[in-house]
């Protein structure tokens, strides 16, 4: 028996989502962003960790203040996003290890050998996490612009002073004002990008 997903929802997922550099002003409703979590929140990560967090930027206010920090390039794009998710990782994500992961025995020695290896497993899962939001986002129907022009130190400062929380992506969230009409940039052949051993 087939578990594939119909094509439809294929290409509403990846071959026909493209990443708009305009945007309606339909808003997004708070409780739709919630459930955007509540999806993303689902995928994988090593040990359970999920180590994302996110701030959704919506007021003009916040907004105004993200640009500031943004790369010369993104600015005229997230400038109407309806919505700018700010995807950092907790540095302290291992103190939720035990909560996460309960398996009778403190798995955080799994990760924290060094603070490189804490900080290099954070960074991977914090990432893929991000890959999730943007898959839900897709599978509820919204337009993402993921960017990573931006002073992060900046972005800490401003949304995170009091946190151990650090940027690592912001992704554009909304509907496109109107369908991307270029075509698709290159991607790589599977000859190219991968290896079957």
């Amino acid at each position: 028996m087939s578990r594939s997903i119909e094509g439809e929802a294929i290409a509403q997922l990846f071959t026909r989502a493209r990443t708009p550099s305009a945007w309606s002003s339909t808003p997004i409703e708070m409780a739709t962003l919630k459930q955007l979590y509540e999806l993303a929140k689902l995928g994988p990560t090593s040990a359970n960790c999920q180590p994302m967090r996110l701030a959704f930027v919506t007021t003009s206010a916040a907004k105004e203040q993200l640009l500031l920090a943004l790369s010369r390039g993104n600015v005229k794009k997230a400038a109407s996003a309806p919505a700018i998710a700010i995807v950092a990782q907790d540095r302290n994500y291992l103190d939720r290890l035990p909560e996460l992961y309960p398996v009778g025995y403190d798995a955080r020695s799994w990760f924290n050998t060094s603070p490189d290896a804490v900080a290099g497993h954070g960074e991977r899962n914090t990432m893929l996490q991000a890959a999730y939001l943007i898959m839900a986002a897709r599978a509820l129907g919204i337009d993402c612009g993921p960017m990573s022009g931006f002073d992060r130190d900046a972005i800490n400062k401003i949304f995170f002073p009091d946190q151990s929380w650090d940027a690592k992506l912001l992704i554009g969230l909304g509907f496109a004002a109107e369908p991307v009409r270029e075509p698709r940039k290159p991607r790589l052949r599977v000859e190219d990008a991968c290896r079957f051993i």
